[in-house]
């Protein structure tokens, strides 16, 4: 006991302390701003939600003046915006059309564009696009979603009606409008419903 006590002891004594976060200033701010770009898109808002973050940090450890902080970052983001690094309408564009693919719903998709601070204007427009350039976004998600969760025509046929209300309900949660989860849980076969989609320039994505 006493020698596990006294190797718990050393264990903490050994601990490192906390880095303190390093300081917010402008050049500061800049580089973390590109360098969040550089790995990932962004909507101006969630990328000045993450500059917030970060001067509150730096100023609860020194003291630092936020208002000076969040004034630096709106000159900030004003920059990228003129250099086209940050561009809200091309970021709910390109956004709405990975989503689909992944089998999110296009009220799915306003949704998440919503939470990342993307204003209603760019987000109808990115949903108008994506109707224009995606034969039946809704059915080609749903149909993804089903075949990445095996609902309905996906599942094995044994299951198909003891799961019949389980999987309407999972697509339901995921956006999709209750005729059209009717539609994808009750298709005859995959390949019927699949071909559906297909005579419209559609697709399922695996």
């Amino acid at each position: 006991w006493q020698i596990g006590r006294a190797m718990s002891s050393d264990t903490t004594a050994r601990k490192k302390p906390r880095r303190r976060p390093k300081p917010a200033t402008p050049q500061a701010l800049e580089r973390a701003a590109l360098s969040y770009l550089e790995r990932y898109a962004s909507s101006a808002e969630n990328l000045r939600r993450v500059l917030l973050r970060r001067i509150a940090r730096a100023a609860s450890h020194g003291g630092e003046d936020p208002n000076a902080g969040e004034a630096a970052v709106e000159a900030l983001i004003t920059r990228l915006k003129r250099a086209s690094l940050l561009d809200d309408k091309l970021y709910a564009e390109t956004r709405g059309v990975s989503l689909n693919r992944r089998g999110v719903s296009r009220r799915g998709i306003a949704a998440r564009l919503a939470a990342k601070g993307v204003g209603e204007d760019d987000i109808a427009q990115a949903l108008h696009q994506l109707a224009r350039d995606v034969a039946e976004p809704d059915l080609a998600a749903a149909l993804t979603y089903a075949r990445r969760r095996r609902l309905g025509p996906y599942r094995p046929a044994e299951e198909r009606a003891e799961r019949r209300t389980r999987d309407l309900a999972s697509l339901a949660r995921q956006g999709f409008e209750y005729s059209l989860a009717l539609k994808v849980v009750d298709a005859g076969t995959s390949d019927e419903i699949e071909g559906e989609l297909a005579e419209t320039g559609g697709a399922v994505e695996n």
